[in-house]
């Protein structure tokens, strides 16, 4: 059955006007202020055939660094499109070739253990800095600090949590 998928498209510099332009006549986007990401909806049978789709359309238009499914699947997954230079690519083959495995399955778990890795990381810095600030104030008082931080940071809301709309 055919849907449409969201799909995340991480440029490597800001896009101009003119990529912009180009684009937009190719498929309908959303950018952000920064003009790095843009948000495309792409009619396909599989969201993996939605990023190759995207990818055929648009890489000659912008200059694409990433493009990942917004939504993540049942596993909780999203699926990772990046071009790799031939330079690239041949490293890959070869390291996957030393480890008995796909390139694509080799490239997985390398890019899954990196972001293990670096939630991991951030979780013991989060850590440490809240043993730090233990240290000097009391667990009460920092609830409170962070619940007036990120409510008068509406940027900085955690997920599932709605702000109010401007009056």
């Amino acid at each position: 059955m055919t849907g449409h998928h969201a799909v995340e498209i991480a440029l490597t510099r800001p896009a101009t006007d003119d990529e912009l332009c180009r684009a937009r006549r190719v498929v309908a986007l959303a950018c952000d202020t920064s003009r790095t990401r843009l948000l495309a909806l792409q009619r396909a049978m599989s969201p993996g055939r939605a990023v190759r789709a995207l990818r055929h359309r648009l890489d000659a238009v912008l200059p694409i660094d990433v493009l990942t499914t917004h939504y993540p699947d049942q596993q909780g997954r999203v699926l990772l499109n990046v071009a790799l230079s031939p330079a690239a690519h041949t490293t890959v083959r070869q390291a996957a070739a030393a480890h008995g495995q796909r390139p694509r399955d080799f490239l997985r778990q390398v890019v899954t253990d990196a972001v293990v890795r670096d939630a991991e990381n951030r979780t013991r810095h989060l850590t440490s800095q809240l043993e730090e600030l233990l240290g000097e104030h009391t667990p009460e008082e920092l609830l409170l600090c962070a619940a007036r931080t990120l409510l008068s940071h509406p940027h900085r809301r955690p997920r599932g949590t709605c702000a109010s709309a401007p009056s």
